[in-house]
Formats: structure tokens, sequence, C-alpha cells
């Protein structure tokens, strides 16, 4: 089938987080499939893009929205990228979403409203792209949510003609593109759909529930998270209509690029290994500790972290805990940004610490690669998480992880002291410094068993994370979709 796969960022050309990752793998991994897959994705200022360039396609201006160009990019993967070129609104310093001081866009309504609107527009009789025309459109997360709702509009407009099926992936609950209602004229968001059954959200215009109100399929990272958005608790407002559409919604474990984060050939870390042999694992242990200025202990339970550094990754509990984790000699290095408290805190607790930690503020990929390769065990206390994919790196690389009991944490860590014969990790019984601190109590107890320890090490590292399942699940959510999505007419005798 043809699938146009619309997201605001993708691995390796723009990435803020887990989003990047899914748009650079999952793709390819349809594509490997069989499918005919396209990827539309902004032209953002510094983007650095290889592969076959094709002709580019021109946008006119309509109404509101600016002239703009697609530019096709085949990649090596199969998968062809369709960079939307429009200066005015996605040339600028700064990330996809914030400029250079942080904070959003004024006008991200307008940039993410064009994106969905493209989207759409590639999965109707109108698209721009000569013989080619989507079956699926597959929006994800509030920037492009709002594609299901205009391929309705399409579908409304002219029942007679093909529309592809729109479905959205919600990666993170929190973030829903709510702007003030005024908006919905620049949108064209029809005047019935702007009620509380369309986009309206406590009197203001929620992009993502556009897309979940119209969408033929809705997908989540993860089995646990589907459950999870369905409740008070982590709905975000929004657990309602999710609950109303529970028939549509499926949870998809998301899954890692099995080429990149394999400890046996990759090309960041100084030393190789694999699970018949972990010499390499502890001499990347030293070359972390080296390299983060800890002391250099072959015998110190090193914890390894790579966060943004908020109160949903459970930051204030290792804050909390930093006694109990530093005890006996053991040691903590740590990467990330986020909140500007937690970050001072961190840093001067570790200008305290004798050598025991470390934290390196912003982002690396090659220490990234290090610390899940050279760490005994990695942190990953989230309050809640709807995948998370670094607890999955973590057991490719021999690397225990310690998580937090929610959303695809426990979909993808086996405690080891609810199952010692095939644990993979320690699981929290409580989102709290309690359960945090037992946890870590049950992983002290595992480690001082080399045995044990190493059992935990080769389960983790024989599981298979790799995308072709989670894949092929996909493709059946997208035949659901198009069922449907199917126009259906009746005739009377």
């Amino acid at each position: 089938m043809k699938i146009l796969f619309a997201t605001p960022e993708c691995a390796p050309y723009v990435k803020t987080g887990g989003l990047g990752d899914v748009s650079g793998a999952l793709p390819a991994a349809l594509a490997a499939l069989g499918h005919d897959v396209c990827v539309l994705l902004p032209a953002y200022r510094g983007m650095k893009v290889s592969g076959e360039v094709g002709d580019s396609v021109d946008l006119p201006a309509t109404g509101p929205w600016p002239a703009a160009q697609l530019l096709p990019v085949r990649a090596d993967n199969g998968v062809t990228l369709l960079l939307l070129a429009c200066p005015a609104l996605y040339q600028r310093p700064g990330g996809p979403y914030v400029d250079q001081t942080g904070h959003d866009y004024p006008d991200n309504v307008r940039r993410f409203g064009f994106l969905s609107r493209v989207a759409a527009m590639l999965g109707t009789t109108s698209s721009p792209l000569e013989r080619w025309q989507a079956d699926v459109v597959h929006a994800n997360d509030w920037p492009c949510s709002l594609a299901p709702l205009y391929l309705a509009a399409a579908r409304e407009l002219n029942a007679h003609d093909p529309v592809a099926a729109g479905v959205v992936t919600i990666h993170n609950m929190a973030f829903q593109g709510v702007f003030p209602m005024e908006h919905a004229d620049l949108l064209g968001i029809p005047y019935h759909w702007r009620g509380i059954d369309g986009v309206e959200f406590w009197g203001q215009l929620s992009m993502l529930k556009g897309g979940l109100q119209f969408a033929d399929a809705i997908t989540t990272v993860s089995p646990t998270y589907a459950r999870e958005i369905q409740t008070p608790e982590f709905g975000v407002g929004l657990d309602g209509v999710l609950r109303s559409r529970a028939e549509r919604l499926t949870g998809i474990l998301n899954g890692i690029d099995a080429q990149v984060w394999n400890p046996a050939t990759d090309p960041l870390l100084p030393h190789r290994f694999g699970p018949g042999d972990f010499a390499g694992k502890a001499r990347n242990k030293a070359a972390l500790q080296a390299q983060c200025g800890l002391q250099p202990d072959p015998g110190a339970l090193l914890f390894g972290m790579v966060s943004r550094l908020t109160s949903q990754k459970g930051i204030d509990l290792v804050l909390g805990q930093l006694e109990v984790l530093l005890r006996d000699g053991g040691q903590l290095v740590m990467l990330g940004t986020g909140d500007p408290g937690l970050q001072q805190a961190l840093a001067e607790a570790a200008a305290r610490s004798n050598k025991a930690m470390s934290v390196t503020v912003g982002f690396s990929e090659s220490l990234a690669h290090l610390i899940e390769a050279g760490a005994d065990t990695f942190l990953m206390p989230s309050r809640f998480e709807p995948c998370g994919l670094n607890q999955m790196y973590s057991q490719a690389y021999g690397t225990p992880p310690l998580v937090g009991g929610t959303g695809g944490l426990v979909d993808s860590v086996v405690d080891a002291t609810d199952d010692p014969a095939n644990g993979t990790g320690f699981v929290m019984r409580s989102p709290d410094a309690e359960g945090f601190a037992d946890a870590v109590t049950r992983l002290r107890a595992a480690w001082r068993n080399p045995k044990a320890w190493r059992r935990l090490q080769v389960n983790g590292m024989a599981r298979s994370f790799g995308w072709e399942a989670s894949a092929r699940r996909y493709v059946e959510v997208y035949e659901q979709a198009i069922e449907r999505a199917r126009p259906r007419f009746f005739t009377t005798a």
C-alpha cells in the first residue's frame, strides 16, 4: 500500500526525542515489508540530507496558506523523504518547536496546521505528486494530527472520491497542540466541528483532539500506555475521548534500530562486545569513568542515566536517593538537560561527590552510547513513560535497567525479582521514593551475585526489540483503517 508518514521530526535529520527515532526507523521497516512509503517532514534550517533528489513540486499559495515546495529525496533505506520547503515557516534558528530562547514559536498553529493540511492533500485526488496518492496518512502527534480531520472534510465534500484513511499515533499525551479557538478560521475547521464533539477543548482548540475525533484508527506506543491514557490520571483531559473511541485504539510497542544500537558493531564505542564476550564492556566502563572524571574503579557499581532532567523522569527521586546510590563505592553518570533547578541541584551534588558522580548538561550521541555500554545498570524511574527507548538500548548493551512501573517500561522489562530465570531488569513497585529505594535494594542484591547478574545481562541481550514485528502490527491497523474509511454505497430495489 501507499503510506504517507507525516511527522515534525525524523532521525537523523532532526530529532528532539523518541518521535524522531521512531520516524527514522518505522517507515524503513514498512518499506522493507514491500510498502511504498513517503515521509513528509518540514525542511528545517540546517538539515543535512543525502540521497537521490527528485524534481521539486510547487504548492501554490491558497487562502491563508503560503506558497511552498515538496522536495522528494530517495533515501538509501527505501523511503522517500518529502521535504516541505516553506522558508517563511520553517527556515528559522532554534528547534522544530521552539526558538533559540526555548520559547514556542508564536505561529506554531500555522506552521503545523500547514503540515497537517499538506499531509491530507497527499491522501486525496488533489495530491500534488504525479501518480501518487496515499492509501493511509499516518499522522504523528499534535503537529500532524489535523490531517485526519482534513481527510474527513474531503470525504464529506465528495463521498465518491477516494480519500486515504487517517491514522493518528500518540507519542505523549502531555503535548496536545492547544491554541485559542480564534485560529479555527485560519485552519479551515468547519463550523460544525468546532464544538465538544470536534476540536473544542475547554474553550480552546486542540489539534490532537481533532485528530482523535476523526481518525480511522488511533495508535500509541505501548499496550500499557494505551490502557493508561483512558484514565483521568494519564489522559490529560482527553481520557473520555479515548474511552469513547476505544475500539479504534491500539497500543503497539516501539522498536529500536538494531543496526544503530548493537554493541557488537557500534562505531561510537571505543570497545565492542557481545553476549559471549564481556571484556569489551569492562573496557568501556573504564573509558566512561575516565571521560567523566570518576574514580577508576572496576568494582564500583556504576549507575548510568540519559534523560530529560524533569520530575516526570524521576530526577527528583534520584536526587533524594543519592546517598543510597553512592553507598559502598557506587558511582553515577548522567547526561541530559531540562529543569534549571534540577540541573543546578545535580551539578552541586556532583561537585560534592569526590569523583563519584558526573553530570553533563546537554546532549552527546557518542556519550549516550558510551553510558549505555559502560554503565553497569541504567536508571529510568519515570512516573509516566509512553514507551521509552533507553530501557531497550540498555538491555541490548548488557546493562540491566531499573525502571518505573508504567507504560512501555512495564511492557519491555521483565522484573528479575518476580521472574529470576527470565528477568532483564528491575521494575519499581510504586512511583515514589520508597518504590525507588526498594528497586535499588533489589538491584544491589543481584549485583552482589555475579552469576545472577550475568544471567540478567544475557537475558536482556537475547531479546529482540527490532521494528519488524511492530511494523507488521501497524500494517494490520492500516488495513482496518482503510476498511473503515472505504465509501459504502447502498442501493434500494
